[in-house]
């Protein structure tokens, strides 16, 4: 079944398909509503998106049922799902989700988990069987009115996690969510929303990929994080879409009283990428970092970074960024580092790196820094660098092969980003970075 093409009819219709509750579908409509009235960005690179062409809604699963069984999944999309690692991750994990084009075909969690009260599950079952303390988070901390991709998504979306962690609760192991779109013009619209209350810690991995199409597809998800007091929450993806998606998203964390948020965030693919990762530092003595990197190759253009408001008392966030373009890429930082009256005695840093490997591509830094107290600082630091031919010299000197030692460089260049990985994340990492340098 697909829906194409955007109206207010075809976003009834999905809702009718799920089978929501009457306000899901008032918020879808009035979603729309907001979609058709907000303009572009207007701000980095242009978007040219045929919006009457996009898929919003395919499912590829006759029964619609979310599988715990891989031998219960259609054997093409298990095919599909082992070549590129998903299965192999998933002994890594306290739990796994994947989303196959509009639908979560496969869910499962390790028994311990389920016994500390963890939910686990699709946005579309949470909404079913929590619908109290989904309403009571869905929506408040990015708006259905926030940006034109964001209205999208509030009108259009499907899949994507709903994790709830009670007070008082740890997770030894990682959540994943892997998200697979596999056809032409199709869009991909997830809605993940985490609440990792009191006294709690987890972590949360996503992976995204996609094969390569003439037609332009469009990503455009939204995420939403709250961080309870002397909690914490490390948000940990590497997107590796093909060259022809649209990769527009939203993500931003509420942290409260002593508690801490995390992004650890890898852009490899895509043909355009827009993405900030945002940490509203709400409560005092809260912490927020964010890590990036971000490849752009031939015809790519990654406008990434990260945004820090801070509104509590001593709160402290760090922005890292790092780039690399080669072969006529564009990798830009656009960050922002915002400390508010209210919150005194803060402090903020960024700090940007460029790695740039050839002359034909190019890299921007757009940092907007604001403090207004005079308690509070920021520091902002930024360097564009080339690779060394004397560094190169002297590698091949020791008889490491040209082809090897910029392998060596690059990989030192982003250590700070895979340090931060799992290991099995980190030496995938290594593989497409290899692969799309």
């Amino acid at each position: 079944m697909e829906v194409v093409g955007i109206n207010e009819e075809n976003v009834k219709k999905i809702s009718d398909i799920k089978q929501e509750e009457q306000w899901i579908k008032d918020y879808r409509v009035q979603s729309y509503q907001y979609f058709e009235s907000l303009p572009m960005p207007s701000f980095g690179p242009t978007i040219d998106l045929d919006f009457s062409k996009i898929i919003y809604y395919k499912n590829n699963d006759k029964d619609k049922m979310i599988q715990s069984d891989w031998n219960n999944v259609l054997k093409p999309i298990v095919d599909d799902l082992d070549s590129v690692g998903v299965r192999e991750a998933e002994i890594h994990m306290g739990g796994m989700g994947v989303q196959y084009e509009s639908e979560v075909i496969y869910h499962s969690m390790l028994k311990e988990i389920e016994e500390k009260k963890v939910i686990f599950t699709s946005i579309e079952q949470a909404m079913k069987d929590y619908p109290e303390l989904v309403k009571k988070y869905f929506g408040k901390i990015v708006s259905n009115h926030d940006n034109k991709f964001a209205a999208l998504n509030g009108a259009v979306f499907s899949g994507g996690s709903f994790i709830y962690v009670p007070p008082n609760t740890k997770l030894d192991r990682p959540l994943q969510s892997y998200f697979r779109i596999n056809s032409r013009n199709m869009g991909q619209f997830e809605r993940t929303l985490i609440i990792v209350d009191d006294n709690s810690d987890l972590h949360y991995i996503e992976g995204c990929t996609a094969p390569t199409y003439s037609e332009s597809s469009l990503h455009a998800a939204v995420v939403e994080i709250y961080v309870g007091k002397n909690s914490k929450c490390r948000y940990s993806t590497v997107q590796n879409w093909a060259n022809n998606v649209y990769n527009l998203v939203t993500k931003r964390a509420l942290v409260d009283k002593h508690g801490t948020m995390e992004w650890i965030d890898g852009n490899i693919g895509s043909l355009v990428t827009m993405k900030y990762p945002c940490c509203i530092l709400k409560g005092d003595y809260s912490k927020g970092t964010c890590i990036t990197i971000s490849v752009a190759g031939n015809g790519q253009i990654q406008d990434t970074g990260a945004r820090m408001i801070h509104m509590g008392k001593h709160t402290k966030s760090n922005i890292v960024s790092k780039s690399i373009a080669r072969n006529g890429g564009n990798a830009t930082y656009r960050g922002k580092a915002f400390i508010s009256k209210s919150a005194t005695n803060s402090e903020a840093s960024v700090k940007c790196d460029t790695l740039i490997l050839d002359r034909l591509s190019k890299s921007d830094t757009i940092p907007v820094n604001s403090c207004f107290n005079v308690t509070s600082n920021i520091e902002h630091e930024a360097t564009v660098s080339k690779i060394s031919e004397d560094n190169l010299f002297y590698m091949m000197s020791r008889g490491i092969s040209r082809e090897r030692a910029m392998d060596l460089i690059i990989l030192g260049f982003i250590e700070k980003f895979r340090e931060e990985l799992p290991m099995e994340y980190a030496v995938e990492l290594n593989q497409l970075i290899k692969r799309n340098l």
